[in-house]
């Protein structure tokens, strides 16, 4: 038996949806790097005492990184059962962690909240994990 034989029909879905959040999480990498370089800000200093800009570009990016291990979680327990929902729901997640992130390069934290459609899709994993968990507990 192979593993994608123990996987259920339209996984392959989740996993672009994986693919497409290393694409989320390079992205601001990669606009952090630049704005070191923008802004003089060397490494190893997280932020800056002087340019705010740099620290909505930084924070944009720490921010992800500090969701997104409870995401990938969440988002696979609920992918071994309903594939094709988390995946929707993924999308929805990772594509929001854009809007949240250009939202926040302006400058204006609260911009970031351009981002905020995004709890449909963490939240939703959350529900959709929680309602795995009760089926393996014979609940429903």
């Amino acid at each position: 038996m192979e593993i994608v034989d123990l996987l259920p029909p339209r996984f392959g879905f989740v996993i672009l949806t994986f693919c497409y959040s290393w694409i989320m999480l390079t992205y601001p990498g990669v606009k952090v790097g630049s704005a070191r370089k923008k802004y003089g800000v060397k490494y190893p200093t997280m932020y800056s005492d002087k340019e705010q800009v740099f620290n909505c570009i930084q924070r944009a990016h720490q921010n992800t990184l500090e969701v997104y291990p409870q995401w990938v979680v969440f988002q696979t327990i609920a992918a071994l059962v309903y594939p094709t929902a988390a995946s929707v729901l993924g999308v929805i997640w990772v594509t929001s962690r854009f809007s949240y992130a250009w939202g926040y390069y302006t400058g204006d934290p609260q911009k970031r909240m351009n981002g905020a459609y995004g709890y449909i899709g963490y939240f939703g994993a959350i529900i959709l994990s929680i309602a795995v968990a009760l089926q393996l507990l014979g609940v429903f």
